[in-house]
């Protein structure tokens, strides 16, 4: 199985899509004012915005970058206000941390090889 897209809610997709096109995700469907898409810029997966009323901040979505301060240095020149980071986590992930025009909670971050491979990773040989 591989994860293809994700749709988040916000109620002004035009405050949106240039949060997203800041952010450095491609368009590749513009239905607005009701739904807009995207294609990362790395991989094939893609992210979609759906008009509608937030849901009250559920949604957190996590965008991984190669060189991660040196991107946050970036979107904050581009004008992108972020709440936190980048900084380096208990987990042992570096994060920054911004909201999109909907409130959804956004993070930036590099994990290496500890994104999938972290030292307390359950043991995939195990019998469940």
């Amino acid at each position: 199985m591989r994860l293809n897209q994700v749709t988040v809610t916000m109620p002004d997709l035009d405050a949106g899509w240039n949060f997203y096109c800041i952010l450095g995700l491609r368009p590749v469907v513009d239905a607005r004012p009701r739904y807009a898409r995207f294609v990362c810029p790395d991989g094939n997966s893609t992210f979609s915005l759906h008009q509608g009323v937030s849901g009250g901040g559920g949604t957190t979505v996590y965008f991984e970058c190669e060189n991660l301060d040196e991107t946050v240095g970036s979107l904050s020149e581009a004008g992108l206000r972020f709440v936190s980071g980048p900084e380096d986590k208990s987990w042992l992930w570096r994060e920054a941390e911004l909201f999109d025009p909907g409130g959804n909670r956004i993070i930036l971050y590099f994990a290496g090889s500890n994104r999938l491979d972290p030292p307390w990773r359950v043991d995939q040989g195990r019998p469940a």
